[in-house]
């Protein structure tokens, strides 16, 4: 059975002024009753996840990010998916440019000069990656209690694996594209860089990757390799920034294609003929008369005159477009052969069954500082409200009474440390007094509100 990802993208919270605020608040409401329509009248009648391509934010301010996650909290509670089912990626609005010194942006300006042997030499120093990921402060924490960390290497990050069919997977790989964005980045004068640390996507047999990525790849400085990097490794390459769908299907070799899906803004700055709200429910599914991955769009955009979302007969190639791609890591997956051509019958098919998700790291892929998930069946939720409802004090406030901090930590309390303390407890099995513990504080702090 296929799996569903409802796909929004640029939603800008925060950029409202004046009027704005009460157009785009009805907007996100309309959204949330369509998506629910939508989704039940799928064959799986409920969404395995969220996707977010960027641009959650405006200004990347943690009151952005607050108001952000009730709505999506809303959106997951509509389309019937567990609300820390989210992958995220950031944009260049999810940057806290208040958080750019005079040294940060003497670096950015380094970098775009000297391209992709200056980024390696600033992100081997760990003080340079710092003063790099200070400005994802807001950002990072958000997207830590998604269980979506920012590699602070460089690297792209992995966690989530569906499953589509016995031994046919999509893993999603989330890249920064906005790790360079200083705010003077044209697609006319590329400054940002895809990098040699994003070059070791793994190739698994049975699993199709699904690439997520803010800025489409005519953005870098480096674009003919990171095209030619993800064609070899990617099936899909899904995008946002630009405000305009579109979808191609590009033949990479014989038996070897690349969806190319950009985004159009959920919520751009406003709406009218060239720009409007949009968003898209995906689905995920394998063909099993191909060996293939198919994967069906459904967009949306905004009727002015309805004043509702409709099917979208424009972008995306019309309503509802399918496509079934030819998938070599699928072909792979037999019997643990070599790829073979497609006209090759399947030597058994397996049965249909519901789609799976699950966070599993790909093998590699990790970052010196990351973390594995726990086992817990509340983990998801009690790490959810430690990163998204409390400020950087109150974390540490936590960690400190729960004797996480000892005398012997010497590094940055990073958010990429704060999860170590984190899991750290929770494998002492001290889950049950962290949640406890959070929320007292959310306790408090709403009857200070409250005076």
């Amino acid at each position: 059975m296929s799996a569903a990802f409802v796909h929004l993208s640029d939603i800008h919270f925060g950029q409202e002024r004046d009027s704005r605020i009460f157009v785009h608040d009805d907007v996100k409401e309309r959204l949330i009753d369509d998506v629910r329509s939508v989704v039940a009248h799928l064959p799986s009648g409920h969404a395995a996840g969220i996707i977010v391509t960027g641009d959650i934010a405006y200004a990347g301010k943690k009151t952005e990010y607050d108001v952000a996650g009730t709505w999506l909290d809303n959106v997951a509670e509509a389309v019937g998916c567990r609300i820390y089912d989210i992958q995220m990626v950031p944009g260049n609005h999810d940057i806290d440019r208040d958080q750019m010194s005079g040294s940060m942006k003497l670096m950015l300006e380094k970098i775009a000069d000297g391209g992709v042997s200056e980024l390696d030499a600033f992100l081997a120093d760990k003080r340079d990656r710092e003063t790099i990921f200070d400005r994802f402060s807001a950002y990072g924490a958000f997207s830590e209690g998604y269980r979506c960390p920012l590699d602070t290497m460089g690297c792209f990050a992995t966690d989530c694996r569906v499953e589509l069919a016995e031994g046919r997977a999509i893993r999603f790989i989330r890249i920064n594209s906005a790790l360079l964005c200083s705010g003077a980045e044209t697609v006319a004068k590329p400054e940002l860089i895809f990098g040699a640390r994003q070059y070791v996507i793994p190739r698994t047999a049975g699993e199709e990757m699904v690439i997520l990525c803010h800025h489409p790849l005519t953005w870098f400085k480096d674009t003919p390799d990171a095209i030619k990097y993800i064609r070899s490794r990617a099936r899909i390459f899904i995008s946002g920034h630009e405000h305009q769908p579109n979808v191609c299907v590009e033949q990479v070799e014989p038996g070897c294609e690349l969806l190319m899906l950009a985004a159009g803004a959920t919520v751009p700055p406003k709406s009218n003929d060239a720009y409007t709200y949009t968003y898209n429910v995906i689905e995920f599914d394998w063909d099993r008369d191909e060996d293939a991955l198919a994967v069906t769009i459904h967009p949306r955009a905004w009727n002015p005159e309805a004043t509702r979302f409709e099917d979208d007969p424009k972008r995306l190639g019309g309503q509802r477009p399918k496509f079934v791609l030819a998938s070599p890591n699928f072909r792979a997956a037999r019997n643990n052969a070599p790829a073979v051509p497609r006209d090759e019958p399947l030597a058994k098919t397996a049965p249909e069954v519901e789609a799976s998700v699950e966070v599993v790291p790909a093998a590699g892929s990790e970052g010196e500082e990351a973390t594995q998930p726990m086992a817990e069946d509340n983990y998801p939720m009690v790490l959810l409200k430690f990163f998204r409802e409390l400020t950087e004090g109150e974390r540490l406030k936590i960690l400190v009474q729960l004797d996480a901090i000892s005398g012997e930590l010497t590094e940055p309390l990073t958010q990429a440390v704060e999860r170590r303390l984190f899991d750290h407890l929770v494998n002492k099995g001290r889950i049950e007094e962290l949640d406890t513990m959070i929320g007292a504080v959310l306790t408090e702090r709403a009857k200070g509100d409250a005076e």
